[in-house]
Order: structure tokens, then sequence, then C-alpha cells
């Protein structure tokens, strides 16, 4: 039997079968950016390219409110991110998004560094129970606690607020479970000799775990603001007042055009825009998420 032969297969198969499944990731952001520059007409027609033509069309909504032809023909990109910032405030969306990103993001490490700690490095009854009740409740899926939250947060009167929007996420058990699997690579001896100096357990947390966790906290921060970033159910759900308060993928609801989709342009460009700061923000930090979700350990 050609060994060989069976091993070149196996590896064409592997990346084939990897090729398939990154074609498969891509194929939506490629129509997000390919729409964002095309016309109304191309994007009906699907033609164009993936640039599409960048002839000028005739906007026929600024033709209906009455201004001469002439000065409704529009560039397709030009037309579609500039629709993106005037149409909606599209940069209060996205600093809307920033603060309740953030926000969550630190509060969650405030509180999920010390817990870890504590799962992974002391010793004290129930720590077994504890570390399950952890795990069980990451079975827990968010819709099913939905209701019971927005009933506290509405008796409290802190719904149409930033704290609605931040309170339910402040504890990560994910957050919890990733850094406690990652203490558990940090060697005793380090924590061991931090006693020996004085220190207490809060001030090795912060000032011997936290640098070692960096790699850790990388990855737990692209988990964090990518699911709080694009999440549409919680902020639906508590903000039902004031538009001021909406995030990025809220702020898409005002391009739902009728049924010719004249605002698909607008939309996708918009989708665009908020998709890339997460893009700018992983490619930043892969080289740290990729050593914090591998578990690798201090250097």
């Amino acid at each position: 039997m050609n060994t060989g032969a069976y091993s070149t297969t196996g590896e064409l198969a592997k990346h084939a079968t990897l090729i398939l499944g990154a074609l498969i990731v891509i194929l939506p952001f490629y129509v997000m950016v390919s729409f964002s520059l095309k016309s109304p007409q191309e994007i009906g027609t699907h033609t164009g390219g993936f640039f599409g033509s960048q002839k000028a069309f005739l906007d026929q909504y600024c033709v209906k409110l009455g201004n001469p032809e002439a000065n409704c023909w529009r560039n397709p990109a030009a037309y579609n991110y500039g629709n993106a910032f005037k149409k909606a405030p599209l940069l209060r969306y996205l600093l809307n998004g920033v603060i309740v990103t953030v926000s969550i993001f630190v509060i969650q490490v405030l509180i999920a560094l010390p817990c870890a700690y504590a799962l992974a490095k002391l010793r004290f009854w129930g720590r077994e129970l504890v570390f399950g009740l952890v795990l069980f409740c990451l079975l827990i899926p968010v819709h099913a606690i939905a209701l019971p939250l927005y009933i506290m947060l509405a008796n409290a009167g802190l719904t149409n607020t930033y704290a609605a929007l931040v309170i339910p996420w402040t504890i990560s058990v994910f957050g919890i479970f990733l850094m406690r699997q990652f203490f558990k690579t940090v060697p005793d001896d380090l924590i061991d000799a931090a006693r020996m100096d004085g220190m207490s357990e809060f001030g090795i947390v912060w000032k011997v775990m936290l640098p070692c966790a960096i790699p850790a906290l990388m990855a737990f921060a692209i988990f964090s603001v990518v699911a709080h970033w694009n999440d549409y159910f919680w902020p639906r759900v508590v903000l039902t007042g004031s538009r001021d308060l909406y995030t990025p993928p809220l702020g898409l609801r005002e391009f739902q055009g009728g049924l010719d989709g004249a605002d698909t342009g607008p939309l996708m460009a918009s989708a665009t825009v908020i998709v890339i700061h997460l893009l700018v923000a992983f490619l930043l930090a892969k080289r740290k998420f990729i050593e914090g979700i591998t578990l690798s350990g201090m250097k």
C-alpha cells in the first residue's frame, strides 16, 4: 500500500474542505461590500461585477420630491455611503455600541478575574460545586431568561437606559471559565512567591495574574465585543422609547425600504461601516487572540 499517496490525498481533502468553508464564510461579506458600491438597478439585476459600473444613476426619490432631473444624478458608492450617514445618525449608533461593549467588557473583567483566580488557585469547601454551577450556566440560553430580566429592569425603572443594555451581561460565566482554565496553567510557585513578599490575594490577581492573562483576555475581548456589538435581540427588547440609545444593529432598521429595495445600497453600506470596526480590531489582536484561545500559558 502506498501510504504516501493516501497521505497526499488526505491533505488535499483537508485543504479543499477548508477552502470551501472559507468561501462559504466570505460570500456574505463579498455580497455586502459589493452591494454597498452598486446602484439600485445593478443590485436588482445582479450586474456590474464586484465594484459596479460606478455610472451615475437617476435618484427617483429625489425626482419625486420635485427636484429637476439634472440635480438628481448620483454616483452609486457616494450615494450609498452618504445616505448611510444622512438617513440615520450612524455615528451616534456607533458611539452607543462602543459605550455599551466597552462598559460590559470592563465590568466582566473586574468580576471574572477574581472569580477565576479563586476557582483555579484557592482551596475552599464547595469549589468544585461552584465550578459546576459555572458550567451549568453556560448551558442556559439568553432567550430563556430574557422575560424575567426585562421585568426586573422595568420594575426598577431602568428600561431605555444604558444600564439596561449593560447590567444583565456584567457577569460572564464564559469569561470565568476561560480565565479559570488559563490560570490553571500559571505555576503555583509564582503565586507562593508573591505571598511570601506580603502581597494580598487581590494584589496577586491584579499585579501577578493579570499581566500573565493578557492573551486570554484578548481572546475573551474578541468574543465579548463581537457578541454584544452584534446583539440585536436584547437592545430591541429594552429600548422601546428614544432612538438616541440605539446600538448599530438596531440602527440598520432605519434603512428598511419598500418592496422595490431602494434602500438596499445604503443598508449594505451601513452594515459595512459597522462590521469593518470588528474586522480591524480582530486583525490587530489576532496574534494575542490565538495565543489566548489555545491557552498557551506564560512565556
